[in-house]
């Protein structure tokens, strides 16, 4: 559940700041620090590096593709490295150029970055559906890109998603609803709180319908990490459990269709 797992690190030997400099540009141009100590001279190595542009996205635009490596002092003459990271993002962290107006929760932060690393968007006739949509963080992303959201919730939405043309809102249980009582969706998104547990067999339920082309849940943990629950959502073929750098004592879970 890493945000960033560094797949091929080793350790480099130097003698000084400038060998360091040296022995990293040998590798690859695109170098990131993970920095926990010896700052003063994690700063002056960066210093000697090509820059690397980290500016924050704006939703929408496609995850960065160069690679980047990430490295680390383990001493003052030692550097561990790695050319290849599991996160296209410098250590995992994905920052967005935020919304602070429309959104009426941060969570919509979570769908703007599980969408940007599925790669994927809903678009413009499809149909999402939101379960525990409430106050409508993600039904508001959902309904920016231009598909059709159906949001359930026993609790009303805000005002503003709520008057969005393409959201239609119903009230009621996020589980209480069946699959065939919605009908087919291309997406099916929940942020909802729950027992992991509880939401596994939400899920269980939508893909036995066959109803959902593409799922983006967040399993929120309450009190210690249900790990078993987690290794049930990890088993499902075709799906990601993921540790977003916008997911607190949570993880996201994700199964994208081949398009």
């Amino acid at each position: 559940w890493a945000q960033n797992i560094w797949l091929n690190p080793q350790r480099l030997d130097v003698a000084s700041i400038g060998e360091a400099a040296k022995a990293l540009k040998a590798i690859q141009r695109n170098w990131w620090p993970y920095e926990f100590h010896l700052h003063r001279r994690t700063a002056l190595l960066v210093e000697k590096l090509p820059k690397v542009s980290a500016k924050p996205l704006v939703f929408g635009q496609p995850a960065p593709t160069a690679p980047l490596g990430s490295f680390a002092w383990i001493d003052e003459s030692s550097l561990l490295a790695s050319a290849q990271c599991s996160s296209p993002f410098p250590n995992g962290e994905a920052v967005f150029i935020e919304d602070r107006q429309a959104p009426p929760s941060r969570a919509y932060l979570k769908l703007w970055e599980a969408l940007t690393l599925a790669g994927v968007m809903p678009r413009p006739g499809q149909t999402c559906v939101d379960l525990g949509a409430c106050p409508g963080g993600w039904t508001w992303v959902l309904a920016t890109c231009g598909a059709r959201v159906i949001s359930i919730d026993k609790a009303p939405l805000a005002a503003n998603v709520a008057a969005m043309p393409n959201v239609t809102y119903r009230q009621g249980s996020a589980f209480g609803m069946e699959p065939a009582e919605i009908g087919p969706v291309d997406w099916l998104c929940s942020d909802v709180i729950c027992y992991p547990e509880r939401l596994l067999r939400l899920v269980e339920r939508w893909l036995d319908s066959g109803l959902a082309r593409n799922f983006i849940c967040t399993l929120k943990f309450q009190g210690e990490t249900d790990h078993a629950a987690a290794a049930a959502f990890a088993a499902i073929p075709g799906s990601r459990l993921l540790h977003l750098s916008q997911n607190k004592h949570e993880l996201t879970w994700m199964r994208i269709s081949p398009a």
